[in-house]
């Protein structure tokens, strides 16, 4: 408490920042938040009368060991605790709204920002990391090694925006699979097929859409939902554009990094043997990421302070785009429709022809809006 908590403590707020990866104020709510849920992380007196572990003790103990990838008793004999069971419970308090899928106005600022970055339409980027797994069961080792790795990785499948923030996370697939067998697995476009998503009407070239789409690389399917970059860009659009694309999608990249510098514990190989112990710990390290990413987004270098997130229903602009919530029909005729719409909607997800269109639509937008100006 004197050395980080206290009025006049000894460590300053840079130092704080960097060891415990988020500033003061935010963790002190974290810690209000854990200490109102639950009242394991109450200080309470034992039998004999002694005042146990504080709840700042207990979740210094939990960020400790994701931001330095400790074991859970390295922080004994500073922090005085050997286990903690704050992960948890960072889950079940935040994972609603720092895991969440974007909501009508999350679109409307993602879309905007897509926009102004010569993308209308796009809400993020998705790709896949591996997680070195060292301590994995000796019966699984064969389906989680992968080739081109050599040591066996369990796969995480995200999606980032702009901000770093990550708005999908799926772990857990064997490192042996690539991107398309995790992709025909995953739950990103569940909320498309079943249709509960936000309905999104963007306009490239004059010609209007109504799927948002994600950037992606070279090994995603031809899917209108993904756009990726051109392999040997023939001309000045097409080399305009793929240098465009590569650097927008670079966002995951850059959000897997940003993870991984912040917590150490998803840096180096696991040492756990649970699948779903390690489930847990990404999910509370992103959830954290996300957190800090909402309390210091402004403080980035590149912000994007000066763009009105307001949908723009230009007519006469080049690319327009606009977000609706539609109201799902009565649930009988809901039900009797419904295998019909979604094997529709599956299709319009796989529609090849409206891929190549949108890519198409979007290397002249590219070029029209940035292309022209850089020459």
């Amino acid at each position: 408490m004197a050395d980080y908590f206290a009025e006049s403590c000894t460590y300053t707020d840079a130092q704080f920042r960097r060891r415990y990866r988020m500033k003061r104020p935010l963790f002190l709510r974290i810690v209000d938040s854990i200490s109102n849920y639950d009242d394991y992380f109450t200080q309470r007196r034992n039998n004999a009368g002694k005042l146990g572990l504080t709840p700042i003790q207990k979740c210094t103990a939990a960020i400790r060991m994701l931001a330095y990838g400790v074991a859970a008793d390295a922080c004994d004999e500073y922090v005085k605790i050997g286990e903690s069971t704050a992960i948890e419970w960072v889950i079940a308090l935040f994972q609603d709204e720092y895991l969440r899928r974007p909501n009508v106005e999350d679109l409307q600022r993602l879309l905007q920002v897509g926009q102004e970055r010569g993308f209308p339409g796009m809400i993020g980027s998705i790709d896949c990391m591996h997680w070195q797994w060292k301590n994995c069961p000796k019966a699984w080792q064969g389906q989680f090694t992968s080739g081109h790795k050599g040591t066996a990785t369990v796969i995480l499948e995200a999606v980032a925006s702009y901000d770093l923030w990550i708005w999908h996370v799926f772990l857990g697939l064997p490192g042996s699979l690539n991107d398309i067998n995790v992709l025909d697995r995953s739950p990103v476009f569940d909320d498309i097929e079943s249709g509960e998503d936000p309905r999104v009407n963007f306009t490239v070239n004059g010609r209007e859409y109504n799927l948002a789409y994600y950037l992606a690389d070279g090994i995603y399917p031809k899917w209108p939902i993904f756009v990726q970059s051109i392999q040997m860009p023939q001309g000045n659009k097409h080399h305009f554009f793929a240098k465009q694309q590569e650097s927008c999608r670079k966002d995951v990249e850059r959000a897997f990094g940003v993870l991984q510098a912040r917590f150490a514990i998803v840096r180096q190989p696991a040492r756990m043997w649970d699948l779903d112990v390690l489930g847990k710990i990404m999910r509370a390290c992103i959830i954290l990421h996300n957190m800090i990413v909402e309390d210091e987004r402004d403080t980035y270098s590149r912000n994007w302070e000066n763009i009105d997130f307001e949908p723009s229903n230009n007519a006469s602009s080049s690319a327009s785009f606009n977000v609706q919530t539609d109201v799902l029909p009565e649930f009988q005729v809901h039900v009797q429709h419904r295998s019909e719409a979604d094997n529709q909607t599956r299709a319009e997800l796989r529609d090849k022809t409206q891929h190549i269109q949108l890519k198409k639509d979007l290397i002249e937008h590219i070029w029209q809006k940035f292309g022209t100006t850089s020459d």
